[in-house]
């Protein structure tokens, strides 16, 4: 099922990603800092899961009957805020008071003050956690909803995230999806070096989901990835796992070799705009 959405069907995915990294520049603009990187990387699969995959209504973000969006990586909130702005679930002028006080858009996600933020991230490893209660309580509600939990490379180092995987897989959680975005970087350095993760299909398959990978830049094969995790019949949760490159589509950023948390000089927020703007039109 497509989402339900207020904007036209007819804006291509591609366009929806190019938004979402544009306002996400922009916060970053706000404030001359922020984790812009990871939400470069990840504008692609969020702009399938806002416009393809996800099940809501931007003027009710409570509605009953929707899909839930659980963002475990609380840091990651800009890349969140910049999907909610493009689904108009969070008004395009608000997204200039990305971090100000008495913003509804902090630099870490709260649920408290955010439509359309279901859960609060900060501390890593409670998402999964928090989405399998969620799936629980759907299916006692006999509700058709999905939850997809949106997790980082560098939170399967958390012992939590894999009792949440195991209990899932023991519940036979079959409406929850969770997206791992593995850009392989976290704040002390390479994801892979810190504490190794693959091989993550094997791991997570032993845990018994139902896994796919896929390039998380390649808008074709994550729809594709959402729609199979969607329409999958075992009765097992489902993990798509989606490798993606921090800072893409700004070339001086994907090149650096540490973007987990951004700064860069004043006038390069309009270069970096600028090289967003001049990549999309290739």
């Amino acid at each position: 099922m497509t989402a339900t959405s207020a904007h036209p069907s007819s804006v291509p995915l591609a366009q929806r990603a190019y938004n979402i990294r544009q306002h996400a520049l922009r916060m970053g603009q706000v404030q001359g800092q922020g984790y812009v990187g990871q939400a470069l990387g990840a504008a692609d699969l969020l702009a399938v899961a806002y416009f393809h995959a996800l099940r809501y209504q931007p003027h009710d973000p409570h509605w009953e009957q929707r899909d839930r969006f659980y963002l475990s990586i609380g840091h990651y909130a800009i890349a969140l805020y910049a999907a909610l702005i493009e689904a108009q679930v969070i008004p395009l002028d608000e997204l200039e008071t990305y971090g100000c006080d008495d913003s509804r858009l902090p630099m870490s996600g709260m649920a408290a003050y955010t439509p359309g933020m279901e859960i609060t991230g900060g501390s890593l490893g409670h998402g999964l956690g928090i989405a399998v209660g969620a799936c629980l309580g759907l299916k006692r509600k006999q509700s058709a909803s999905f939850v997809y939990n949106l997790l980082s490379d560098g939170e399967l180092n958390e012992g939590s995230t894999w009792e949440a995987a195991m209990s899932a897989s023991h519940r036979k959680l079959d409406n929850l999806i969770a997206i791992i975005d593995v850009n392989n970087q976290q704040a002390d350095g390479h994801s892979s070096e810190i504490l190794a993760f693959e091989p993550i299909v094997d791991r997570w398959q032993a845990f018994g989901w139902f896994v796919q990978r896929v390039d998380g830049n390649d808008l074709d094969a994550l729809v594709q990835a959402f729609d199979t995790a969607r329409s999958h019949t075992g009765a097992q949760p489902r993990v798509i796992i989606c490798d993606t490159r921090m800072g893409k589509g700004v070339s001086f950023l994907e090149q650096r070799e540490k973007t987990h948390f951004i700064r860069v000089d004043e006038h390069e927020w309009q270069v970096a705009l600028d090289t967003l703007e001049h990549g999309s039109s290739k």
